[in-house]
């Protein structure tokens, strides 16, 4: 074979190799239900060949489902939530909701903007929570493009209008869900507006890496954050504005450590406060330029974990306190207390009203990012490192 024949034959090989590649991940659309006005709302599963997949539907931009194998290739959904979208709307959790316009909570539900009051709906005790009463997560959103290749992606679209749970300013906001074949999934949310507003939206994932049924719950997790403060609150979880270091406290989690071992120490009074962890650490005082490590998660019984990076100052780390037993998932098993964690990269909570937590305002001209990634870890070791 000559010189020439050879390299065209390498060259379609190698076309032939990329053209297989780019059919690693996939999407696949399916209908979910029904909103009780007639709507239909949509699903999106992103798939690899690693076998890793996640579901998204279009009630609230929801991240239903994450299927992973563990270290011996057995799969399991490791994201709590329902399996119809009746429990999605009877018996709202958050569970994988896109939350906002303002993620976590505002006091007394109020910000001042350019000198003017604005009122959000209170939802919780006396404050506000993760956006009002018909937040981000309760909301349907649109099916804007599907994407198949070497990263299956789905991008929905909101449009908050005006005036919108007492936000100003008409607020467009696209959710870009993609999943790659070397098993990062990755979520990108992007907002602009035509009047000067406040945006913090994130994804309140409640995760379990044992499988969402599982009756082992997420407190052996081991859990790394790497932060040397964090924000602790009064007892309606609105921050303090104090930047207080973890060193020597129950908030320490530079080295691994399990969920479980300090979430109940009633000697802290923000463990009372929040009936386990509730809090803001401080991976950062300001926004960083790219992402940076957020948290590291372990089940080391299972093998699986995550790395989750995103460019945000701060992580909201729930312990799952409030899960108390009214609700059962998709493995048809009863969710209590401890059952999963919740990471959410964002800004500052109250950070409107804080004034040394980072600005939380968007203008005109500008684009509001939150970019997340999961490297989803399935062969870890039995000691979790």
């Amino acid at each position: 074979m000559s010189k020439q024949r050879a390299l065209l034959a390498s060259t379609a090989i190698v076309a032939c190799l990329l053209a297989s590649g780019a059919e690693a991940a996939s999407t696949r659309k399916s209908t979910f239900g029904t909103l009780p006005d007639g709507r239909e709302v949509a699903a999106v599963t992103l798939s690899n060949e690693k076998g890793v997949s996640a579901t998204i539907i279009t009630y609230g931009a929801t991240l239903q489902s994450v299927v992973m194998p563990d270290r011996n290739g057995n799969a399991a959904d490791v994201a709590l939530g329902y399996d119809n979208i009746d429990d999605y709307i009877q018996q709202p959790q958050y569970f994988g909701s896109t939350v906002g316009r303002f993620a976590n909570r505002l006091a007394a539900g109020r910000f001042t903007l350019d000198g003017q009051a604005h009122q959000t709906p209170v939802n919780n005790g006396k404050n506000a929570l993760h956006g009002g009463t018909q937040g981000f997560d309760k909301v349907l959103w649109d099916v804007q493009s599907v994407t198949d290749g070497p990263t299956a992606s789905v991008t929905l679209r909101y449009v908050s209008r005006d005036g919108d749970q007492g936000y100003p300013g008409t607020l467009t906001v696209d959710a870009i869900y993609s999943l790659s074949d070397g098993n990062e999934l990755t979520i990108d949310y992007r907002a602009v507006t035509d009047k000067p507003t406040i945006v913090n939206i994130t994804n309140h994932a409640y995760w379990n890496l044992l499988g969402e049924g599982s009756v082992n719950g997420a407190m052996g997790h081991l859990l790394t954050i790497p932060a040397e403060t964090y924000l602790p609150t009064d007892d309606g979880a609105i921050p303090t504005g104090e930047f207080r270091p973890v060193a020597g406290t129950v908030f320490d989690f530079r080295k691994p450590q399990p969920v479980g071992k300090r979430v109940r120490d009633a000697s802290d009074e923000q463990i009372r406060f929040g009936r386990g962890y509730d809090h803001n650490w401080v991976v950062s005082r300001t926004p960083p330029k790219d992402r940076q490590l957020m948290a590291r998660v372990v089940a080391p019984g299972s093998g699986r974990g995550f790395e989750l990076w995103a460019n945000q100052p701060g992580v909201q780390f729930y312990s799952g306190n409030f899960l108390d037993g009214t609700t059962h998932g998709k493995a048809n098993k009863v969710y209590r207390m401890g059952d999963a964690i919740v990471l959410e990269p964002q800004n500052f909570p109250d950070a409107p009203n804080q004034k040394g937590f980072p600005s939380a305002r968007l203008e005109p001209g500008q684009t509001y990012r939150n970019i997340m990634t999961y490297r989803l870890l399935t062969n870890l070791p039995a000691g979790g490192n």
